[in-house]
């Protein structure tokens, strides 16, 4: 019987590219995205046209409780990626934020919750539910913002890590990361925690706000000016979107021991930049001179953030595979096809879509 996965903002960058791996060995992928984000429609026409009927898009909203139900009872297994994903956006309108990512994900597990035999859930959290991490002592470096304490600076934040919710996105995102893992201990479902890290790589049409590494290369392909927000000595670990959809297939795989759990996902130290790195290798493999920036650090901005992933390596066997120069070389494929001069991809196919208007939530992570 072939397996029916449930993906919702299955039409973003995240969810686009595992229904892809899904599809291409033969599962069926039922979609359930507003289309609100910005360009997600180009996703899901890219997802029609190279998949035909074994993927089905229902234009809805994880706001909507009935169309959750109706989803998840024809549902195998479900990926929650749909969300509201910008700190800045977060303070702008802290209500729709805290609907989308909180009540939307509760009316995801109340629905698995009502079927007599849950499939199981994997959601998409975030490493903003640690905070700014300012209790850390760090030191700047020639390779930017590195800890003081060895043990972080050999292996990453764990799990362990004190929860400091900062912003209003990280709150919500925190609140629905502790009902997906309390409706394992509470009510018996087979849920699965990741908190992420930057996740990039083709299908991502980033922006200032979010997705920060596809945002440089857009940027940097048009000339268009780019702002770096703090000092560009950040430092974050990098994993590469096809070793992301490995760590989703792997944790599928061993379900019973990974259920109940948190994973923080990412790159990890042998995949760790600053901003300022990424963006020179950016700039080279696009021989951009676009002009470069500095404003004002954001709220909650973590000066280093580098996962440890060696809970769920325990568990799984899972290590990233794509190096932090492969993988932004391949987004830079990607892109020009979309971003370069003559780039057309799938805008002719996204614009037959059914139009939708930019709902409050359900879009795509």
């Amino acid at each position: 019987m072939t397996t029916t996965n449930l993906i919702t903002g299955g039409a973003g960058f995240i969810g686009s590219n595992l229904a892809q791996r899904l599809l291409s060995q033969g599962e069926r992928v039922l979609v359930l995205d507003n289309l609100s984000r910005p360009n997600v429609h180009r996703n899901a026409a890219w997802l029609r046209r190279s998949f035909g009927t074994g993927v089905e898009l229902r234009i809805g909203d994880v706001l909507d409780p009935a169309a959750v139900r109706e989803c998840v009872r024809r549902a195998d297994c479900v990926f929650h990626f749909a969300a509201q994903v910008a700190v800045t956006t977060s303070l702008q309108n802290p209500l729709a934020d805290f609907n989308i990512n909180a009540h939307g994900t509760l009316n995801v597990l109340e629905a698995v919750r009502q079927r007599p035999n849950p499939p199981p859930v994997f959601f998409t959290s975030t490493n903003k539910v640690y905070g700014d991490l300012s209790r850390l002592s760090l030191a700047l470096t020639d390779a930017g913002y590195q800890p003081a304490e060895e043990r972080i600076r050999r292996s990453g934040v764990s799990e362990e890590t004190p929860l400091d919710f900062h912003s209003p996105y990280g709150c919500s995102k925190g609140s629905a990361d502790q009902y997906v893992r309390d409706y394992s201990r509470s009510f018996g479902l087979h849920s699965v925690v990741f908190r992420m890290s930057c996740i990039y790589g083709p299908r991502q049409f980033g922006t200032e706000d979010q997705g920060w590494v596809a945002h440089f290369m857009l940027r940097a392909l048009r000339g268009e000016p780019i702002s770096i927000y703090g000092d560009g000595q950040q430092t974050r670990d990098l994993l590469f979107v096809g070793d992301l959809v490995e760590a989703f297939l792997a944790a599928r795989a061993k379900i019973d021991a990974c259920s109940g759990h948190v994973f923080n996902i990412g790159g990890g130290p042998a995949n760790c930049a600053s901003v300022l790195d990424v963006l020179s290798r950016v700039r080279e493999l696009t021989h951009s001179s676009a002009r470069v920036g500095f404003e004002q650090w954001r709220p909650g901005d973590q000066r280093y953030y580098v996962s440890d992933t060696g809970k769920f390596t325990s568990f799984t066997g899972w290590k990233p595979r794509v190096a932090v120069d492969q993988g932004i070389e391949q987004l830079s494929e990607w892109m020009s096809t979309v971003a370069g001069p003559g780039a057309s991809d799938d805008a002719d196919a996204a614009s037959r879509l059914e139009s939708v208007p930019a709902a409050a939530g359900g879009g795509a992570a």
